[in-house]
């Protein structure tokens, strides 16, 4: 059904008025005299920011792995099989090429994200034991993975299977949401197109809800596992 907004001119210019702009006028961006949210971790090395990340972890039930370019083709295939296996899935990101993973995607028998196939390949996803995907920034703080997701990165990757391993190149770690933030606006400002939406995931999804006993995989993967590999 289509329905209609009533009002919603006079309520809108209402809202300007208040604060003194006219509708559809664009704010300028305040320059704040402090900013104490960038200078949080500012100096830590990338080795202190990996240990705070591995220490995030933890509570967020969400293993940690590290490794090298070199080594990355072989511990991925020792994790797949670690974690069972089967039928699994990866986005259609090209950084598996760049990092040399075509063979072991291959041996697996990974399927890639086709978002032509439209529901057929979310299906595959949602009986897929392990999703394989890509991080584009942690936060080290939380451990936290963030995912530039468009139409060949798909979130029902790391969502939907049981499993969900991700990549983190540790170039991508950055202390916190300020400076993914930050990231995200320099990408801006230069004009480069950026992912339709960005998903933020912390370990498997969990709830104390009743009785505050802890569920972990209630609405998302059971299991996530971090792959941390040094840069080339």
């Amino acid at each position: 059904m289509k329905g209609t907004i009533e009002n919603r001119d006079a309520f809108l210019e209402k809202i300007a008025g208040k604060l003194n702009r006219i509708p559809g006028e664009v704010p300028d961006k305040p320059i704040w005299k402090y900013t104490p949210q960038n200078k949080v971790y500012q100096n830590y090395s990338e080795d202190q920011l990996l240990a705070m990340m591995k220490e995030a972890c933890a509570p967020i039930h969400t293993k940690l792995f590290e490794t090298n370019s070199e080594q990355l083709g072989v511990q991925l295939d020792q994790l797949i099989a670690d974690y069972g296996g089967g039928s699994i899935i990866a986005t259609n990101d090209l950084r598996f090429h760049a990092f040399g993973l075509d063979e072991i995607l291959k041996k697996n028998n990974v399927a890639v994200w086709d978002y032509k196939e439209g529901h057929k390949t979310i299906e595959k996803a949602a009986h897929a034991n392990i999703g394989l995907s890509i991080c584009d920034v942690m936060l080290a703080e939380s451990a936290t993975a963030g995912l530039f997701n468009d139409k060949d990165k798909a979130r029902s990757v790391s969502l939907l299977p049981v499993t969900s391993i991700v990549i983190v190149p540790r170039s991508s770690i950055v202390p916190r949401m300020t400076q993914a933030m930050q990231r995200v606006e320099e990408r801006v400002q230069k004009g480069e197109t950026i992912s339709s939406y960005i998903n933020f995931i912390s370990g498997p999804s969990n709830s104390a809800d009743i009785e505050m006993r802890l569920v972990v995989g209630v609405h998302g993967p059971v299991k996530v596992a971090y792959l941390v590999v040094s840069d080339r």
